[in-house]
């Protein structure tokens, strides 16, 4: 008798298409949630650091301390590793698929996020373990001062700091090119296949991903021109 081993219907390739779909709808969420909270810094420093110690309270008295905020993380984490995994594996899959190479074969013509998801990934990582040695446990911010979360942010992006801007500016624009590549895809897999639905879908993607980066991106930049102090 012979046993075929069958495959978990999570690791198929439409399992893992779900993964995608899931984790990254939570990333998106969360850094449209982030995005309306970093805002919070152009009502002031009271109402900015009355935002941020509320973060370390929510679900008190059922959860003590920040337990929160690190199931949070947490849940970001496993999200985050999820969406890799996922996409990691599709890759592979896809290109052993297409052994052959052909001497003749016309390049694929893809978009700049396509092409660029591997070192995009690498940036958005190391910016990520940055921000939160940065902002988060305040190691490396000059500050420091968990008390402090509106002096954090305005020391973090002073002028003098303007390498940090760049990195952070650079790390953004990246984690867009991502966003505009996924929320296309996402759009077509919904069904805008037809060339006036690519269109719309482009269109859509792009005008999603220039408002978040804008959204993050104008904190810093408000901090290095003086217009946040």
């Amino acid at each position: 008798m012979v046993i075929t081993k069958t495959r978990s219907p999570i690791r198929s390739n439409v399992g893992l298409k779900a993964v995608m779909a899931v984790t990254g709808i939570l990333l998106v969420l969360f850094l449209v949630a982030h995005m309306l909270g970093n805002l919070k810094v152009f009502t002031g420093e009271t109402s900015f650091d009355h935002y941020a110690h509320w973060l370390r309270d929510i679900g008190k008295p059922l959860l003590p301390g920040v337990w929160f905020l690190w199931i949070l993380r947490t849940a970001l984490v496993v999200a985050v590793i999820g969406h890799i995994w996922a996409a990691t594996v599709l890759a592979v899959r896809a290109r052993a698929a297409r052994p052959v190479r052909y001497a003749h074969r016309k390049k694929v013509r893809g978009s700049y996020a396509a092409r660029t998801m591997r070192w995009g990934g690498v940036i958005i990582l190391l910016f990520v373990v940055y921000h939160i040695l940065d902002l988060t446990t305040g190691t490396l911010n000059p500050v420091g001062d968990a008390s402090n979360p509106y002096g954090n942010v305005v020391a973090d992006f002073a002028p003098e700091r303007w390498y940090v801007t760049l990195f952070y500016t650079l790390a953004i624009v990246t984690v867009g090119f991502h966003l505009r590549h996924g929320v296309f895809s996402a759009l077509r897999s919904l069904g805008q296949q037809t060339p006036r639905g690519e269109r719309r879908a482009r269109t859509a993607a792009l005008v999603f991903a220039v408002a978040l980066c804008a959204g993050y991106l104008v904190v810093p930049f408000a901090v290095l021109t003086g217009l946040v102090s």
